[in-house]
């Protein structure tokens, strides 16, 4: 659990401002950063098709799938979004487009109430809907034949790839690799991170929310009346809300308990897995990460800088982690050690 070295691409060691946990962490979701990346993801994004997966339960889930121009790789790449974010968030737009360029196919899955997709599903969002991711991206993994899987996430996606690497085979596929960017831990521990943090993060969030919860209620306006939750101004109070009045959970640290991955949740872990995160991070604190399990099949990387899912390397927003998932992914596919 410490900082690596490796062979397979360049250690992160930013300049300037760029070494400052809050500038990576507001510069890789900026507009300046997203008008860089839609810019040279352009084509990219033209050449995604949209699919959506029917899980047995009925649950429908939106995601993109886009097959290289040319080919290096006959692996897939699964990409999660954090939380709020979408299949076209910028950290997730830019590994993307690196796997892209390598030669791999990548699929970009939207989680429940992302992205454009509220009208698929009537029931709302939370964190501890793993079953139905676990089984999106197992259709995706088993629909393809001809090469090996990989699972990628950030945030709360890292977060849920994890879940699916810990259950996947009991769900009867196979993963040959995941990697979680900055993953939540122990939800509680992040919630106290942004309440005690920079306002500015809070915030985000609960703007994206807002916005999230208000195309639901138009909607379904029958189903969800949110005046009340509309009053709460912060995270902690907003949660706690739809948690007593939209899930079957007793309270908000039962909730919180359901897709925590601390302790010895990832023992049993049979999948090669990487998490890479920072000692900077001001929303995952890092001593969660102190406390997982020492796995052979688990690696964490603690890396001095990067902010949550930044490892941005200059001003242009070049991406050294969109990078560093290619060099893993493509080495792994390649039989590489």
């Amino acid at each position: 659990m410490t900082m690596p070295s490796t062979d397979r691409t360049r250690p992160f060691e930013p300049h300037g401002l760029l070494r400052n946990a809050h500038v990576q962490s507001i510069l890789t979701s900026s507009p300046w950063r997203k008008w860089l990346v839609r810019r040279r993801t352009a084509d990219y994004r033209g050449r995604s098709v949209e699919e959506i997966i029917t899980t047995p339960e009925g649950v429908r889930l939106q995601g993109f799938r886009n097959q290289p121009l040319q080919s290096g790789s006959d692996g897939l790449a699964i990409l999660l979004h954090g939380w709020e974010g979408s299949a076209d968030s910028n950290y997730l737009l830019d590994a993307a487009q690196a796997l892209d360029d390598a030669g791999m196919a990548t699929f970009r899955l939207n989680f429940r109430d992302h992205g454009e997709s509220h009208h698929l599903n009537e029931d709302l969002f939370h964190s501890c809907r793993l079953q139905e991711v676990l089984q999106a991206v197992g259709q995706i993994a088993s629909a393809h034949q001809q090469g090996p899987v990989f699972l990628v996430g950030f945030s709360l996606g890292g977060n849920f790839a994890l879940r699916v690497a810990r259950n996947a085979p009991s769900e009867g596929f196979q993963l040959d690799r995941v990697i979680a960017v900055s993953p939540v831990i122990r939800p509680q521990n992040a919630m106290a991170a942004m309440r005690e943090g920079l306002s500015v993060y809070e915030q985000y969030f609960v703007r994206k929310w807002r916005r999230s919860l208000k195309r639901k209620r138009t909607l379904y306006p029958d189903r969800y009346q949110l005046d009340e939750w509309l009053k709460h101004k912060n995270l902690s109070e907003q949660t706690r809300h739809l948690v007593e009045a939209y899930t079957d959970f007793e309270d908000i640290n039962s909730y919180f308990d359901g897709y925590a991955i601390a302790d010895d949740y990832l023992k049993g872990l049979d999948i090669q897995t990487t998490i890479i995160t920072t000692l900077d991070d001001p929303i995952i604190p890092v001593h969660d990460f102190h406390q997982l399990p020492q796995m052979e099949q688990l690696d964490i990387e603690i890396w001095p800088h990067g902010g949550h899912c930044g490892f941005i390397k200059n001003w242009r927003c070049d991406s050294w982690i969109a990078q560093r998932i290619v060099s893993e992914l493509i080495g792994e596919n390649r039989g590489e050690s």
